[in-house]
């Protein structure tokens, strides 16, 4: 189980700031996003904006393997829009 925590347009579109979900131990961010998304469909609109952070280290989506602990943090960072 991983703990994701929602930030800003990812926090609007899942309708939570934080939640934890059980997924596999070793998968690729891709994997990890389509697991999410099943969970909150309408996340799918920001998927080419999205970035991960795992344990506060950056990922991109793609078939990265990421080999995950109990109770590691995964951070969904939608795009920021300055003004």
């Amino acid at each position: 189980q991983v703990s994701v925590l929602y930030f800003a347009r990812s926090a609007e579109l899942a309708g939570l700031r934080s939640e934890t979900l059980s997924v596999p131990r070793q998968i690729t961010s891709l994997q990890l996003w389509e697991e999410i998304v099943k969970v909150h469909p309408r996340l799918a609109v920001i998927r080419d904006q999205v970035v991960f952070a795992v344990q506060q280290e950056y990922v991109l989506l793609g078939d990265q393997l990421l080999v995950l602990q109990p109770g590691d943090e995964v951070a969904i960072i939608p795009p920021i829009s300055g003004g």
